[in-house]
């Protein structure tokens, strides 16, 4: 209960129509084309690469070329970035 009074304060303060704060998102230090992805859920490691998009028939757009690299079938994180940009850079000459 006290939470949603809280809440309510929070809102009359910033006005009706005032939008929340947009929250920022951690500068990658990883090259275009590049993600990381760790979910313990499905015990997925590693680093997923894309590049090369091009339109569908459909008119979404799709990446021509796109590679997963794993860390545990790489030997860890870093090895598996190696592969990854190596690989990129193979495919986008």
């Amino acid at each position: 209960m006290a939470q949603r009074k809280k809440a309510k304060a929070g809102a009359a303060k910033r006005g009706k129509g005032a939008a929340k704060k947009a929250t920022r998102r951690k500068a990658s230090n990883l090259p275009a084309g590049i993600s990381r992805i760790d979910q313990p859920s499905t015990r997925t490691h590693g680093y997923f690469v894309r590049v090369g998009y091009h339109r569908t028939k459909d008119g979404a757009w799709r990446p021509k070329h796109r590679a997963f690299f794993g860390d545990a079938s790489h030997g860890g994180k870093a090895k598996g970035l190696k592969a990854a940009e190596k690989w990129l850079k193979e495919v986008s000459r």
